[in-house]
């Protein structure tokens, strides 16, 4: 794979609060340069959300109000992310979700492309027992040395693993069109134009 052909790209993860539909806690969004995560570009944003973080929530990722209480609400935060974002390819690992919630709170973002790197994982490692990051992160072992130290379910660390995880599975294939020919879910900005059949009118 040539990563140079490739156009800009941001790994984005989200996390929320736990409720329906939730609110935003923390974004991360970090660009892919030169076939690497580039962290010296990344942003990372945490926000207080409207409503309260719910105790299932909070234990997943750990970010309570008390820990959100002197951050952002989204309305002071929006439009700095909404440029970060700008109409950049996206990929998430299952990208509908980020690709709904960002959706939800920035009306109007248009990203070129969504891969999906769940999608992906299922094309690239066939018969795995599971795909969850976890799961994809034990099977290829790619190198999180360098991955932020807030851990596992935390958006920073979760846009790395699935950063590396994405360069590895694209190692897999000769071009990018090859590429997002398996990454991008119908439906989600970027998905290939279906063939038509030549027979028909």
């Amino acid at each position: 794979m040539n990563f140079a052909t490739w156009p800009p790209l941001l790994v984005v993860d989200v996390e929320g609060n736990g409720t329906t539909p939730p609110d935003l806690v923390e974004i991360a969004a970090l660009p892919i340069r030169d076939g690497r995560p580039d962290t010296s570009t990344a942003k990372a944003w945490l926000i207080r959300p409207a409503r309260p973080v719910t105790a299932h929530a909070a234990s997943i990722h750990g970010l309570t109000m008390d820990v959100l209480e002197d951050q952002p609400r989204w309305p002071q935060i929006a439009d700095t992310v909404r440029s970060f974002l700008a109409t950049t390819w996206i990929a998430a690992h299952n990208a509908h979700v980020e690709y709904r919630e960002l959706g939800r709170h920035l009306p109007g973002w248009a990203p070129a492309g969504a891969i999906d790197t769940l999608r992906l994982a299922k094309a690239t490692y066939k018969d795995l027992p599971a795909y969850s990051l976890d799961a994809l992160v034990r099977h290829v072992q790619p190198d999180l040395t360098q991955a932020p130290r807030a851990g596992r379910h935390r958006a920073t660390y979760d846009a790395y693993a699935t950063a590396q995880l994405l360069l590895a599975m694209a190692a897999e294939y000769d071009t990018w069109d090859q590429l997002i020919a398996v990454a991008v879910p119908p439906r989600l900005p970027g998905a290939p134009e279906p063939k038509k059949d030549p027979t028909l009118w």
